[in-house]
């Protein structure tokens, strides 16, 4: 009988692991070194350690505990994920605060990685929304923390990447929204000039902004794209039902890894580019906040080898300078990627290691091949010599030396790490590769 693996959303790094999974979470986690929800986060920060080759995961912890429908405060197990959540609240006008760009992820999750939306200009981060957590710490006490109680506590676990303790409960505030549908523009940038001055014009009048660029053009076309802009629409604008979910399709298998190149990019921007809709219209919310979820295991596109995600933010003053320089990068290590996303990011958040602080953030998908590390490490370069910051939940390659220098808040951070966990029993392999932590 095969050894099980587990990877992440990026399939690379796959390593011989297992996960515990059972309806009582706290029981499944006691004694363990990480908690594991839904496993999209891209590289390795849901994966063991070497040495250790188990993770509890959460995903049967999924019951929702309490819910005020006067003040929108909703506490449930982390295991719940933002689907289930998705179904059962968008048809009665309710909403997170804060969704990332896929909605298959647990609550846990979505507080260890701190995600971010296309409206972080507006309403930052999911933890700027979560007022208590209930965890095991490292001792095996079960602890509630929020900004009052055992606040460092707090304030370390919100994007910490599951290293301070398991979370087994979130308490979160939902938004109640005017209709379950949004309404949408899209416009075509011309560069990336003209891109960044569209990101700063949508900010001040639309919550929800994002941009699809065209790595593959050159010249005046650099950076070229599509903007979109989008709101909750008014009950008279909306369709009279709520919207169904859309099943999409599954990629089947994984694909040969020579099927995604410079001319399969090219042909796939110029299509998207081409045939963009810019006419105002009504939006699906799956087809705004969940584009990728409607092509299940979309990650085979990018071959058994796997592949990465990389996503930095860098402050405004350098924002358009290094943005285009990244292009170049990427195409200079001859590689030209068929999605990048660009976002307008609001003030840094509580959460001691959160990624979004106030800048432009990118996000290139890239194909684990022999240059994937050397683009990394060059990309990596680029951004720490202007000030920016990787996201961990995104990230398999950068070393060590390049973060430890990105991640100013660091030094603090691992104070109450140590405090809450001084035998350092949290960990995962991607601490190991980051942080130094015992193999």
């Amino acid at each position: 009988m095969p050894e099980p693996t587990l990877s992440g959303w990026g399939h690379a790094p796959l390593v011989a692991a297992r996960e515990v999974r059972s309806e009582d979470l706290q029981a499944a986690t006691r004694g363990m070194p990480l908690t594991r929800g839904l496993g999209r986060s891209y590289g390795d920060s849901s994966l063991p350690a070497p040495r250790d080759h188990v993770v509890a995961g959460a995903r049967l912890a999924d019951r929702i505990l309490a819910f005020d429908p006067e003040t929108g405060l909703l506490r449930a197990e982390a295991g719940l994920s933002l689907s289930e959540i998705y179904r059962l609240f968008l048809p009665r006008n309710w909403f997170v605060p804060v969704t990332p760009g896929t909605q298959f992820v647990t609550l846990g999750g979505m507080v260890a990685a701190d995600v971010h939306g296309g409206n972080h200009h507006r309403d930052g981060c999911f933890g700027a929304h979560v007022t208590r957590l209930r965890m095991q710490v490292a001792d095996g006490r079960i602890v509630e923390c929020s900004r009052q109680a055992e606040p460092d506590l707090f304030r370390a676990t919100l994007g910490g990447m599951g290293l301070t303790g398991h979370i087994l409960e979130v308490e979160f505030r939902m938004v109640r929204i005017p209709s379950p549908w949004l309404w949408g523009e899209a416009e075509q940038v011309r560069g990336i000039a003209q891109f960044y001055d569209a990101l700063g014009r949508a900010a001040a009048d639309w919550p929800f902004t994002k941009g699809w660029i065209d790595c593959v053009s050159r010249g005046k076309n650099l950076g070229r794209g599509i903007m979109y802009r989008a709101r909750w629409a008014t009950p008279a604008e909306a369709p009279p039902r709520p919207p169904r979910h859309k099943k999409g399709f599954a990629i089947p298998f994984f694909l040969p890894a020579w099927v995604l190149n410079r001319a399969s990019s090219w042909l796939y921007n110029e299509f998207r580019y081409r045939t963009n809709r810019a006419k105002p219209r009504i939006v699906h919310p799956d087809e705004f906040f969940y584009p990728l979820d409607g092509m299940r295991h979309w990650n085979r596109l990018f071959g058994r080898p796997g592949f990465t995600q990389y996503q930095c933010v860098v402050p405004h003053a350098s924002g358009l300078r290094t943005i285009t320089r990244a292009i170049e990068v990427v195409n200079k290590h001859g590689f030209a990627s068929p999605v990048c996303v660009i976002k307008d990011c609001g003030p840094e958040g509580e959460g001691l290691l959160s990624f979004p602080k106030l800048g432009i953030s990118i996000a290139i998908d890239v194909p684990v091949r022999s240059w994937t590390q050397p683009l990394i490490d060059d990309l990596n370069a680029l951004v720490l010599g202007e000030g920016g910051r990787i996201y961990l939940a995104k990230d398999a390659f950068t070393r060590p030396e390049h973060f430890q220098k990105m991640e100013t808040r660091l030094a603090e951070w691992q104070a109450i790490r140590r405090r809450w966990d001084p035998e350092g029993r949290f960990r995962s392999a991607q601490s190991v590769r980051l942080l130094g932590d015992a193999p």
